[in-house]
């Protein structure tokens, strides 16, 4: 094979690596590994507390139910960001969880607030979480529109307090009008499917 040739195939094998790994919906960072008897606390809004399906169908039922974990699901519905930064050292103190999954900013931004002051939040909600020494998974949750995207900051958090960010599922099932029981919250399907790339994103970046 020629050198060019060589380092063309080098460059490509790289590419498809890289390809591979960022298409997966979420990033590649380690958390420590859950004990059997781990408990996780699921924090958020009401994509949390599981409007739209029954509570046994929503993503912390389904997502206990999947990997064997007990999940405290601490979703209020309506919550804007600022309130679950008041709420979550209360809500980590009493559950000492070993793991938070994180979703907030959607009411942030249906309300059209300031989408600097939720980056805030949300990083100060990670903060909180990593100075119990709890481990942290961060769902970034897309912005209304004809096409759904979520917020650079959600990996630009993850990145900078280096937590494992599930960037794609939300903005997939929302997309979805049959995984969706309304125009902002999902079904026991769509739920379903939340949880099942949680499960994912978690075996991948170690805590499975």
């Amino acid at each position: 094979m020629k050198p060019n040739i060589r380092r063309f195939a080098g460059w490509l094998a790289t590419a498809c690596l890289i390809i591979g790994l960022t298409s997966c919906g979420g990033s590649s960072v380690r958390l420590p590994r859950l004990a059997d008897n781990a408990t996780i606390v699921a924090f958020g809004d009401s994509l949390t507390f599981g409007t739209g399906a029954s509570p046994d169908k929503s993503y912390p039922a389904r997502l206990s139910s999947l990997i064997g974990r007990e999940i405290v699901n601490h979703g209020v519905p309506g919550e804007i960001s600022r309130d679950g930064l008041s709420r979550l050292p209360g809500v980590l103190d009493e559950i000492k969880p070993a793991l938070l999954i994180l979703c907030h900013g959607g009411n942030d931004f249906l309300r059209k607030l300031d989408t600097r002051e939720t980056e805030a939040n949300i990083r100060a909600m990670v903060k909180i979480a990593r100075d119990r020494n709890i481990g942290v998974l961060l769902l970034a949750t897309p912005k209304p529109g004809l096409m759904l995207s979520s917020p650079e900051f959600y990996d630009k958090i993850g990145s900078e307090l280096s937590v494992p960010v599930e960037g794609a599922v939300l903005a997939k099932v929302l997309g979805d009008n049959g995984l969706k029981a309304d125009l902002v919250h999902p079904n026991a399907n769509g739920y379903s499917r939340i949880a099942e790339a949680i499960a994912a994103t978690l075996e991948r970046n170690g805590a499975l």
